[in-house]
């Protein structure tokens, strides 16, 4: 069986075309480099040692010495020559290399791609640790904190709840029965 399939469905699937492999795939990979059929285990041009590269893949190698990103487009042989030409070309400086940290007093975590965040409020860039306004000293939620403490809200509160019928806390002027229910009962 070339083709692919069962004897019941001759043209369902495919066979994998890696030589050490020839399993029957009812979802086929065709490699766009060298135009094969792959099961999924050797979908990747690595996987199947294809003679041709990925000619739409790209890679990016960060250079040690300096953190430069490099795009790398080809095998991995001629990722350590690309490496070595970086160095050689004078580009690579290693007082280049600084990793950013949290800029919170006292916090030395670096900042990387999992562990940063913007604060919503003053756009700083934080660690995870310190990503509550709370936990940096944000700019805005400090200065809407006083007004909170000082009770604006709650003053402005009491004095619409204090000019309701024009009473003082609607106390006076209701019926002081017990018995009489505030709810008609049907």
């Amino acid at each position: 069986m070339a083709g692919g399939g069962t004897e019941a469905f001759p043209d369902l699937g495919k066979h994998c075309q890696y030589s050490a492999c020839h399993q029957l795939d009812f979802l086929p990979f065709k490699c766009q480099a060298c135009l094969k059929v792959f099961c999924l285990e050797h979908k990747s041009c690595m996987s199947h040692e294809c003679p041709k590269p990925e000619h739409n893949s790209r890679k990016v190698i960060i250079c040690e010495i300096c953190s430069t990103s490099i795009e790398v487009t080809g095998k991995e042989d001629q990722e350590k020559m690309i490496l070595e030409k970086h160095e050689k070309s004078g580009d690579c400086d290693p007082r280049k290399k600084k990793k950013p940290t949290c800029p919170v007093r006292r916090c030395r975590e670096t900042l990387t791609f999992s562990n940063r965040t913007v604060c919503k409020t003053c756009r700083l860039e934080v660690c995870l640790k310190h990503r509550f306004p709370a936990d940096h000293a944000c700019k805005q939620a400090s200065s809407s904190a006083p007004a909170a403490a000082r009770g604006g809200w709650n003053e402005k509160f009491l004095a619409a709840f204090s000019l309701r019928n024009g009473k003082d806390c609607g106390k006076t002027g209701r019926p002081s029965s017990p018995t009489t229910p505030s709810l008609k009962a049907y």
